[in-house]
């Protein structure tokens, strides 16, 4: 079973290899400005077949890491980080079939403005936790 997804004008479209249902909210101030909010994604383990490339456009947004958006309706489809095997976070609203999704994470909570919360209790992780986490072993951030 695959997941696909695409961006507002149908002219980037993605199909993942396996179905997905982990949504992670980044809080991180540069996700909020990217994505006028807190940044709803899934992390991508596997495969990515990706269509319209010739539409995709990609912002160097740090060191190790890029952001993928639709050049025609210009919207946000992907952070992907840098390396011999990118991995990619899709933006969970490209996603064609959100039935299955569900709220699994939060990360850079520390940095989430206090004038919206989420229902429940997730886990959550501060900016400082996530790069304790996930750096390289060189303590690049991720």
């Amino acid at each position: 079973m695959t997941t696909t997804g695409s961006c507002l004008c149908g002219k980037v479209r993605f199909e993942l290899e396996r179905p997905i249902d982990d949504v992670t909210a980044c809080h991180c101030v540069m996700c909020r400005r990217w994505a006028g909010g807190p940044f709803m994604a899934v992390h991508l383990s596997g495969g990515i077949v990706i269509e319209g490339e010739a539409h995709l456009a990609w912002y160097d947004s740090s060191p190790w890491a890029e952001r993928g958006f639709c050049k025609v309706c210009g919207s946000n489809l992907f952070y992907r980080i840098k390396g011999d095997s990118p991995e990619y976070i899709i933006s969970a609203g490209a996603i064609d079939d959100q039935a299955a999704l569900n709220l699994k994470g939060q990360i850079f909570i520390d940095e989430k403005p206090g004038w919206y919360e989420f229902a429940g209790d997730v886990p959550s992780m501060t900016g400082a936790e996530v790069f304790a986490k996930y750096a390289p072993p060189s303590g690049e951030k991720p």
